[in-house]
């Protein structure tokens, strides 16, 4: 709290408060066409930001569709690589045939 010595008088204090208000109500009204000017230059500046935003939402998008189709892509790829399968004759002779290369090179 401050000590009565360090506050303004109250005479001080109200005219300090009436210069202020003075000074408020000598300042000149706004002109009709600087107002009008300053709302459309708002108005532009907030229609740009929204196409901004709407372009990088719409970039992101396709981002992620792009990123969805290599996936897709990357899928059918392996799909593709992958070693058709077997039947169980064709297991089973394969089977057969390391089990003959093996004791073929056993009995060597």
């Amino acid at each position: 709290m401050q000590s009565p010595q360090l506050r303004r008088p109250p005479g001080r204090r109200r005219r300090a408060r009436d210069k202020a208000l003075a000074k408020l109500k000598a300042k000149p009204p706004l002109d009709p066409e600087l107002v009008a000017e300053r709302k459309a230059a708002a108005e532009r500046k907030a229609a740009a930001a929204e196409e901004k935003r709407l372009a990088k939402i719409a970039e992101r998008e396709a981002a992620k569709a792009e990123a969805a189709q290599r996936a897709a892509e990357a899928a059918a790829a392996a799909e593709a690589a992958k070693k058709p399968e077997l039947t169980e004759e064709q297991k089973k002779a394969e089977r057969d045939a390391r089990y003959a290369a093996r004791k073929a090179r056993k009995k060597r």
